[in-house]
């Protein structure tokens, strides 16, 4: 008999709203997801429709108005701020827009942050995985300078160098390809995959990209703060036409 792995990220009726009385928003309304272990997921909709928050309260970036979120096998719900923080430095890896890399660092000194932040150097196996990832990302020439000496591109490929660098069990990616031209675009999101893959990573994309999100195992859609749809992988002229009748509904 085979059992199901236990999810490695789950929100269940997840409530988030900002603003008075005068001015509510609902960004989430009764939201309830297992992220699975091993598995590529892209959340897409149109703008406003939760996406971001839903990936930011999973990752415990901000709290929910109401129900439970779960992390790495913790309730984050309530959780402290320094188990917080820790559970995110052992278990999670980020890939966001703003990038978040330390100005006075080079390129491989935030490459290897992650490891520096948790005391230990990397094995020789992570270094070599390190190495590849350098490599794969067009970095070669570029690991002794600092971040203002690169372009808003490279900036990318080092958070998401930086993100899979460590191998945590899970990530978290907003729009990771937004700066990147198309054959960059491509080759990071089929590093992605890989990680999935090869490796046994698992990864949460928010994306409004079609062909990003066509490299995903899982396509999760969301409108007006609520799931409301799952598609299996997809080509991108499958998304995109999903995508614009959602637009049309809306």
């Amino acid at each position: 008999m085979t059992t199901t792995p236990a999810p490695v990220a789950r929100v269940h009726r997840v409530h988030k709203s900002y603003g008075d009385a005068a001015n509510h928003v609902n960004a989430l309304d009764d939201v309830s997801l297992d992220i699975r272990s091993g598995e590529f997921t892209a959340i897409m909709g149109p703008s406003g429709s939760g996406k971001s928050t839903l990936m930011h309260v999973m990752a415990g970036l901000d709290s929910v108005t109401s129900g439970q979120v779960v992390l790495a096998n913790t309730d984050i719900t309530d959780i402290g701020d320094d188990a917080l923080t820790e559970l995110r430095r052992r278990q999670i890896g980020f890939i966001f827009q703003a990038f978040n890399l330390v100005p006075t660092l080079d390129v491989r000194s935030n490459i290897l942050l992650p490891f520096e932040l948790d005391g230990h150097a990397p094995t020789e196996m992570e270094a070599a995985w390190v190495e590849q990832l350098i490599a794969t990302l067009g970095l070669s020439e570029r690991t002794s300078h600092r971040p203002h000496q690169l372009s808003g591109g490279q900036q990318q490929r080092v958070a998401i160098a930086r993100a899979l660098g460590s191998r945590p069990h899970l990530i978290f990616a907003d729009e990771p390809t937004g700066n990147l031209d198309s054959r960059t675009g491509r080759e990071v999101l089929a590093l992605l995959a890989a990680a999935v893959r090869e490796y046994g990573q698992s990864i949460v994309m928010v994306t409004h990209d079609p062909v990003a999100a066509s490299y995903a195992d899982r396509i999760v859609f969301l409108a007006d703060g609520r799931i409301v749809d799952e598609r299996g992988r997809s080509t991108p002229e499958q998304i995109s036409g999903y995508m614009l009748a959602m637009e049309k509904v809306a």
